[in-house]
């Protein structure tokens, strides 16, 4: 198949923009508990209600008229997720302006391109460090007059500033919002190249939530509970920030959790207890393999991994009935489900606060196996695919009728055509308005209402779409065969040891990788083989660790062709991280930064 579309749930609308729904429900609701925040390092949540917080946007928004920001303007919010960036955004949003996300961890040389292409007028950041990130950078920005830090307590500062403004000034300004106005620049990732100012209008951010709330609301909370969504994902990326604007138009109570390491994040989703979540694989990925390590150590990782089999077989033939394939789980499965269920699944969804029963995941394919796995524990994943240039998912699971390994049908309102080449094709009211100067790179990617996303994939009979890579992304060996690298780097990073995997091979003889290990896993593996905890190069070149991943490299291989396969591979004595410049901040591989990096590694693939 090559074209498929689903006729759309909800229709563009037709005034307005996004802050108004900050007004609409404050007048309807005040008392509606909106969002919850808390102090750095609390464990316990400040409930604020609509009322509330619509007077702090109104207060903060006159502070920013007062202090020179007019309508159109542009305003860069480099910060952490937190409870002031959507406060912010909503308040720039109240008075016209557009906001600029910019990535906390982005160098001085990225920061200083994104508000020079912008021409950003003023900057706000969260701390001392950042200020100074964008300090050096004003030289070469004309155009930036002002730098506020969150910190430094801005958001008092604008308010007190904004007190002799009249509320009526703020309505002028929300009133002229149209929904093909700008709402967002929001720059792309930038996994090769310079990034790229996707101009995203009120009227995408609308269509893309309103579409999956009319579509998928109903399973954010169990009937008779309040929806709660904890946001922990970078705001200053198109998917964080479009759960954002989901929380405050479906009323869902929304928190806000800064840090996404494990020992951060998971006590913050205890406390908070969230009804949903949205998140990307490395999450999923993560929580698994913490709870299986926690197993581990009681010396029940064999029950683990038992439970977890049962959960895949349970959830494949749950998907078999809803498909018209299979008669269901049989007795047996069922009873040992139930057992596992008490054993196993009750405590890793308890690891999420107890009441997430559905998810999203997004960012890139949430592989089939964990899928199912999670699905059979009790928490159904919504696997999706989106773009910044598509305001976050164009296409999902649908309700009831998971197709575990795809990325589900597109969006209602949303159209898929598969190019000859294989490229994914997008149509729809998701779709940005381009890019932001640079109307040649627009003109490439924008073709006849179409996007051209760069990415491959297939459709099948049915609609769903399957991701087999990204063209930029393809190796072309030396013998002239191509290798789509997702599969086998899927199928590696799978095992608990390894938290990540680079396939190389560009105009080599053969396919090799280069491979980092979880430091948790790896100290419980050298426990568990009488081995001396010792991490960088003295713990991967134990020998029996090599052997251990060759095992699972040798079962990668049986995805691929024997051309495809991995013939060496390397492991790394650390991890790839934001702060080396070898993640995005979605946690997408920057494939030539870390070729770069391990030029010498790569060599020694082909040499030694």
């Amino acid at each position: 198949m090559r074209d498929f579309g689903v006729p759309p749930l909800v229709e563009a609308p037709r005034s307005g923009g996004l802050a108004d729904t900050v007004y609409d429900v404050a007048v309807r609701d005040p008392d509606m508990v909106q969002l919850a925040r808390r102090a750095p390092g609390a464990s316990t949540w400040t409930e604020v209600t609509a009322g509330a917080f619509r007077d702090e946007v109104m207060a903060l928004a006159k502070g920013l008229l007062a202090s020179g920001v007019r309508f159109g303007d542009r305003v860069g919010i480099m910060a952490r997720t937190r409870y002031e960036w959507t406060l912010f955004s909503y308040a720039l949003w109240s008075m016209g302006a557009q906001v600029v996300p910019i990535y906390p961890t982005s160098s001085s040389e990225q920061v200083s391109w994104i508000l020079a292409d912008s021409q950003a007028v003023a900057c706000v950041v969260e701390n001392e460090d950042d200020a100074m990130t964008v300090g050096t950078a004003c030289a070469g920005l004309p155009t930036l007059q002002r730098i506020w830090q969150f910190d430094g307590g801005c958001v008092r500062q604008l308010s007190r500033l904004g007190r002799q403004v009249p509320d009526e000034t703020v309505h002028s300004h929300r009133a002229a919002v149209e929904p093909h106005s700008p709402a967002a620049i929001t720059y792309t990732s930038g996994t090769t190249g310079r990034p790229k100012g996707c101009v995203i209008t009120h009227a995408n951010f609308a269509v893309e939530c309103d579409t999956l709330r009319a579509g998928w609301g109903d399973l954010i909370a169990e009937p008779g509970e309040q929806p709660a969504l904890l946001a922990f994902l970078p705001l200053a990326h198109v998917y964080g920030l479009m759960v954002q604007v989901y929380c405050m138009r479906a009323g869902v109570r929304l928190g806000h959790q800064a840090e996404t390491a494990a020992a951060e994040l998971l006590p913050a989703l205890a406390s908070f207890r969230p009804t949903f979540l949205f998140a990307v694989p490395y999450v999923f990925e993560r929580i698994v393999s913490r709870a299986r390590l926690v197993a581990a150590e009681a010396g029940r990782d064999g029950l683990f991994d038992k439970a977890m089999d049962v959960a895949v077989r349970y959830a494949e033939a749950r998907q078999a009935l809803a498909t018209g394939e299979g008669p269901g789980p049989g007795p047996a499965l069922r009873f040992r489900h139930r057992v596992y269920d008490r054993l196993v699944y009750s405590r890793l969804r308890a690891v999420l606060g107890g009441r997430v029963r559905h998810a999203v995941s997004g960012g890139s394919p949430l592989s089939r196996r964990l899928a199912l796995a999670l699905a059979g524990a009790g928490i159904t994943v919504y696997d999706g695919y989106g773009l910044t240039e598509t305001t976050g998912a164009v296409t999902g699971q649908p309700r009831d009728r998971h197709k575990f390994g795809t990325v589900g049908r597109p969006l209602p309102g949303c159209t898929i055509h598969i190019a000859p080449d294989g490229e994914i094709w997008v149509r729809g009211g998701v779709v940005f308005a381009g890019y932001l100067n640079d109307p040649e790179g627009t003109a490439e990617v924008l073709r006849d209402g179409w996007f051209a996303t760069g990415d491959l994939g297939s459709l099948d009979d049915e609609g769903y779409l399957t991701i087999t890579g990204r063209k930029k992304d393809v190796i072309i060996t030396s013998s002239g065969k191509s290798v789509a690298p997702a599969v086998l780097e899927e199928r590696v990073r799978s095992h608990p040891l390894i938290s990540q995997c680079l396939v190389v091979g560009d105009n080599r003889p053969y396919v090799g990788a280069l491979i980092t290990l979880d430091p948790d896993a790896l100290l419980h593996w050298q426990r568990v083989h009488q081995k001396q905890p010792a991490a960088n190069w003295g713990a991967v070149a134990d020998q029996d660790l090599q052997e251990e991943i060759q095992r699972v490299v040798v079962t990668a291989n049986t995805a691929v062709s024997r051309s495809e396969s991995i013939r060496a591979f390397r492991i790394l004595p650390f991890e790839f991280s934001i702060g080396q410049g070898l993640l995005t901040p979605s946690l997408k591989l920057r494939r030539r930064a870390i070729v770069k990096a391990f030029a010498a590694d790569i060599e020694e693939l082909y040499t030694s």
